[in-house]
Order: structure tokens, then C-alpha cells, then sequence
């Protein structure tokens, strides 16, 4: 069965990626707080029915213990949110997937884990990859610049980056926390330690939520929630990829790794069937180049 939560997993997140932008308007001014009002809504809905059906004791103590991961997961996607708003979602999906050669990085410099000479080459490819398509964004005609300016151009295209750099953080810091024998997480075992990880994000996700809906209603933003259908589905099949994502991993952590990496690769098929998205030539080399060095590095650390 961990097969196809895995296959699963790699649908629901492609799909969700699709709707993100699906359902994402540069010129609704905050379209990207709806989407993590939305997000933040069906995984709070997501914690509790967890907390209600699960046979294990979960103290609140662990939202604030768990504080620094979440947010680092919650602040990455709100600055993917932003970013889709403006750019290509076949152009940003596979440089923020580039998060967990980051992560592997950050685990050598700080951990000082040893790193094989292979995945050394994935990480340079990679490299090469987003060199490329950085390179390509500022001397194709793209149009963004003229549509949107050159400052909203440069931070729409530098959100991926950030989303890849602080989601890269939040992994890194979450090998710390789920390591029973140094995590500050409180009445854990090893059996239920990542369900309580979990539940801490997705109900620190939900109080999120809450503050950001007080302040678009504050500022008289509009929510009309029929409106909102995209958004509400990207919600649902985020959560639900990240539920089958649980048993996917724990089958065969080492063959699905690998197939959960392809996520870009749908996103990118998806985009291009239904979004009509078009890139140039070059920049779909460079792409192809990154998502290569992704999946290289997967197979590698599986």
C-alpha cells in the first residue's frame, strides 16, 4: 500500500500546486493571505479531527515547542503564495523544490553529516540549473518587467527562493526535533512523535489563519468564500497529501522519496496542459536541469 500513498502524495501535491495558481490573482492585493486563511483553515480542521480519532495524549505545550519549525513551514509557503501571484507556476515549483538539496547542505556544514561525492554532483547541478534560469529570467522577454515593474518583477521572482531557503531551514530543524533522544517536543515516543509534530504545525497553521482573517477584516477585505472554490481545493489536497505523505514514508521511505520528488514534474505537466503556461526554450532547459539534479539527489539519499 505505501505505493500508492505514495503515488497519492505526488498527485494530491501536483494538483494543489495547479490550484495555487489556479486560484491566485496578481491584482487582488491579498489573493496570498486567502490562500493561508484557506490552508491554515482546512489543516486546523485536519489537527482536530487527529486529536479526536488517535489513541495518543497530546500536550499544548508542544505549539509553542514546536514554534520555530512551523513557522519556518508556514512564513516558506506564504512567500511561494506571493510569488505564484506574478510568476509561472512551472518556473517556480521546481526551484523550491530545490529545499531539500538546501537541507542536505545545511545538515553538512552544521550536523557535519558526511555527504557522498554523487551527491555533491546532484547539488552542483542543481546549482547550475537555478544559475540558469536566474540568468534567462533577466535577459528574456518574459514580460513581467513591463507588466508589473522591475521592482515587484525582482521580489515575485526572488519568493521562490526564499520559500526554498526557509522551508530548507524548517527541514533542518526538524530533524533536530524529531531526534527523540535531543527533541524539546514534550510526552513524545517514537511511535507517536511525528503525529505530534504534525498536529503542532497544523493547528499553529490554523491560529495563523485566525489572525490574518481578523486582519483582512480589519482592513474591510473582502472573503466572499464562494469565490474562493481554487483556493479551497489546493487547501484540501495539500492536507490530504500531507496525511498519505505519513504512510508513503512509512512503507518504504527509500523507493518513495525519489517518486515524491517527481511533485515538480507533475506541477510543471499540469501547468502546461491547463494553465497554458509557456516558457522559453532556455528556461525549460535550465528547468529540466534542476529537476534532473532533484531527482538525482533523492535516489541517491534513498
Amino acid at each position: 500500500m505505501w505505493l500508492v500513498f505514495t503515488i497519492a502524495t505526488t498527485l494530491l501535491w501536483g494538483v494543489a500546486e495547479l490550484f495555487y495558481k489556479k486560484g491566485s490573482h496578481e491584482d487582488r492585493k491579498y489573493d496570498h493571505l486567502r490562500v493561508c486563511v484557506l490552508v491554515g483553515a482546512v489543516m486546523g480542521i485536519h489537527a482536530i479531527f487527529t486529536l479526536l480519532t488517535s489513541d495518543f495524549h497530546y500536550d499544548p505545550m508542544n505549539l509553542i515547542a514546536y514554534l520555530p519549525v512551523s513557522l519556518c513551514y508556514i512564513l516558506s509557503m506564504a512567500c511561494s503564495f506571493f510569488g505564484i501571484r506574478f510568476i509561472e507556476e512551472s518556473l517556480a515549483d521546481p526551484i523550491e523544490n530545490t529545499a531539500g538539496a538546501m537541507c542536505t547542505v545545511m545538515c553538512a556544514i552544521f550536523l557535519g553529516d558526511k555527504i557522498a561525492p554523487w551527491i555533491w554532483v546532484a547539488i552542483v547541478i542543481i546549482v547550475i540549473g537555478i544559475i540558469g534560469v536566474s540568468y534567462m529570467e533577466r535577459t528574456d522577454d518574459v514580460g513581467r518587467k513591463k507588466k508589473i515593474g522591475k521592482r515587484m518583477a525582482i521580489v515575485a521572482f526572488a519568493m521562490p527562493f526564499c520559500y526554498a531557503i526557509i522551508d530548507a531551514l524548517g527541514s533542518f530543524l526538524d530533524i533536530i526535533f524529531l531526534e527523540m533522544e535531543s527533541s524539546p517536543l514534550v510526552g513524545v515516543t517514537p511511535e507517536n512523535i511525528e503525529l505530534v509534530a504534525n498536529v503542532s504545525y497544523e493547528l499553529t497553521f490554523a491560529i495563523c489563519a485566525l489572525l490574518l482573517f481578523a486582519f483582512m477584516k480589519a482592513r474591510h477585505v473582502k472573503f466572499e468564500l464562494p469565490k474562493q472554490k481554487d483556493k479551497i481545493v489546493a487547501a484540501v489536497c495539500e492536507t490530504a497529501g500531507q496525511l498519505t505523505y505519513v504512510y508513503a514514508m512509512s512503507g518504504n521511505g527509500a523507493i518513495a522519496a525519489p517518486i515524491l520528488s517527481c511533485v515538480c514534474v507533475v506541477s510543471l505537466l499540469l501547468s502546461r496542459i491547463f494553465l497554458k503556461e509557456k516558457l522559453t526554450k532556455k528556461q525549460y532547459f535550465f528547468i529540466g536541469i534542476i529537476i534532473i539534479g532533484i531527482l538525482m539527489l533523492a535516489v541517491l539519499e534513498g
